[in-house]
């Protein structure tokens, strides 16, 4: 007879963070699960774990195979971008589409399509964070029960606050709680109804906390010593003790001879990747293609770096950057960063239009997107530059992870500029003075790697990233400002988010057969789809990339040795 499976994956929890609280005792639940049974750290593809690793997770197989690496794709043959659907799981099912022989409930999980191929309960984007699809369920009837009886979940794409507002960042920390406790009462709810051979669930309050409360609650941020003050208690600590609590809840239900999986496929930490992808790589790119002249956030590295921002003037992201734009004009200067937010809605589109600009404003675009011209996020900056791509040697797209570089590359763009001969030399240039940026506070490189993607740069293959280069950032310290000894300084710029993500996960289980007490010496997040089914004695496919982790008694480590 086989064990049901109870995995329940925590959306960016980050190892670290979970193995401090829960020795310190925030987290009894998972705390009490490690005691019983087996945990390990797991590593995640470094260049590709942020925006695909759902993806990564459900299919078992890497973005190499499944083409899926950013969710802002750019239109091959032109010089537009989209923003993108999940995978659309064809070639590649979610694993635990094992037909009538299994019965699964899979609720909530992020980017995961309803598919007639599992035979069970599906709810899509009841709460997930960037879901990615569109809610529903199978049965359609489902959804619509469930929120009848216990209510949607009040973050569902309304997630986002600017880490340094404050008052509407914490007041998404209760809407957390909230959302928490129904997940609780449906998880208990659906696991009752019948005996499944998978039960599958996932926590968004990782990463949607992550985003936000990190410069609240971990020391390592740059901004913890001016915020934390601000605030009475740890909000990112209370969020994972009420996904503690919850998970401690749905296993009350859970049956007696369950294997259950806790797991994450990534992690978080300080933001390091936000400006430097959003803002830095792109004006870097305009700066090398267009030497002498500079469009946003420029700098002057001879004079003393001013304290980190704490405040924004307008709590308003993107018009801070946006007003930081080169402009002649000290009026217009003046009023692009001065003017009262209702006033300023009145005069930028005149603004504006008063000036010939390389760069098209984030409202420009959010105009354009009102009425249907446009399908992308407007307040990202990358895109900001789109109306000088054509004209840029290299430019970057829009990512909300590592920086993505298209070489305009001729032949292959609609009017490309660097001959297919010249496109190792502009790569190898281009990595020269990447490697050569350091953070202006710590002195720091700058760029971790870069990855090549392609060895012929006229190859087409759709599985392949549309980036020619992908920058891996250090994720040592949460830059504010950059300085390049061939474009000058960066910045100094406030910061979106207060977390970004981090490439190892890790894996908690226990139950029959798994020795208490026990740790796994390595594991990868491809790992975790052939392990779920290993339990339930499922056939694990062969398409999987990873392997089943070795969790049962003769194959697991015991205080350092092998048993």
């Amino acid at each position: 007879m086989t064990n049901p499976v109870i995995a329940i994956g925590l959306d960016a929890g980050e190892p670290s963070v979970i193995e401090k609280w829960m020795s310190q005792g925030y987290l009894p639940n998972l705390n009490r699960l490690r005691e019983q049974g087996i945990y390990g750290r797991l590593d995640n593809f470094r260049d590709a774990n942020v925006e695909t690793a759902w993806t990564t997770f459900a299919t078992g197989c890497s973005p190499w195979t499944t083409g899926c690496w950013v969710h802002m794709g750019f239109r091959e043959g032109t010089y537009e971008t989209q923003s993108l659907t999940s995978y659309d799981y064809q070639k590649c099912p979610p694993f635990y589409a094992l037909g009538e022989n299994y019965r699964v409930a899979a609720f909530d999980v992020p980017q995961v399509r309803l598919t007639d191929k599992i035979n069970g309960v599906q709810v899509a984007a009841w709460g997930a964070h960037s879901p990615q699809v569109p809610s529903g369920s199978m049965p359609e009837s489902i959804l619509p029960e469930l929120v009848e009886q216990y209510g949607t979940h009040p973050t569902l794409h309304k997630d986002y606050a600017t880490c340094l507002d404050l008052k509407k960042t914490l007041a998404l920390e209760e809407k957390f709680k909230q959302g928490t406790a129904r997940r609780a009462a449906i998880c208990q709810d659906l696991l009752q109804r019948e005996n499944w051979d998978l039960f599958l669930t996932v926590f968004n309050d990782p990463h949607s906390a992550g985003h936000l409360f990190w410069q609240l609650s971990q020391p390592e941020h740059p901004l913890y010593e001016a915020l934390k003050p601000r605030v009475s208690h740890d909000p990112l600590l209370e969020v994972y003790q009420a996904m503690d609590n919850a998970i401690g809840e749905i296993l009350s239900k859970a049956p007696d001879n369950a294997h259950i999986v806790i797991f994450s496929a990534h992690g978080m930490g300080p933001a390091t990747v936000d400006l430097p992808s959003f803002v830095f790589l792109p004006e870097f790119l305009y700066r090398f293609s267009f030497p002498g002249k500079w469009a946003l956030t420029h700098g002057n590295p001879s004079e003393p770096l001013p304290p980190l921002t704490t405040k924004m003037n307008w709590n308003w992201w993107e018009r801070h950057v946006w007003g930081t734009k080169y402009d002649p004009n000290p009026i217009r200067r003046f009023l692009r960063c001065q003017t009262p937010s209702r006033i300023f809605r009145v005069i930028e589109p005149w603004l504006e239009s008063t000036q010939k600009s390389d760069l098209m404003s984030p409202f420009q675009f959010q105009r354009l997107k009102r009425q249907g011209k446009v399908d992308f996020i407007p307040w990202n900056p990358a895109q900001w530059y789109q109306p000088v791509w054509h004209s840029m040697k290299a430019f970057a797209l829009p990512s909300f992870a590592e920086g993505y570089i298209r070489i305009n590359l001729k032949g292959r763009e609609p009017q490309g500029i660097v001959e297919p001969s010249e496109y190792d030399a502009i790569c190898e240039e281009l990595c020269e003075k990447l490697h050569a940026l350091k953070d202006a506070r710590t002195g720091i490189p700058m760029v971790h790697k870069i990855v090549r993607t392609r060895k012929d740069p006229m190859e087409r293959n759709p599985k392949l990233s549309p980036a020619d280069l992908i920058v891996v950032w250090q994720d040592e310290y949460a830059t504010d400002t950059m300085d390049s000894p061939d474009y000058g300084r960066f910045g100094p710029l406030p910061p979106y988010r207060a977390g970004s993500h981090r490439h190892e996960g890790f894996i908690l289980a226990c139950g029959s057969g798994i020795e208490a007490g026990s740790s796994l010496s390595e594991g990868h997040v491809l790992d975790l789809a052939p392990t779920i089914l290993e339990l339930m004695g499922a056939p694990i496919p062969e398409h999987l990339e990873g392997k089943p982790l070795s969790l049962l008694k003769s194959e697991a480590v015991v205080d350092g040795a092998r048993t």
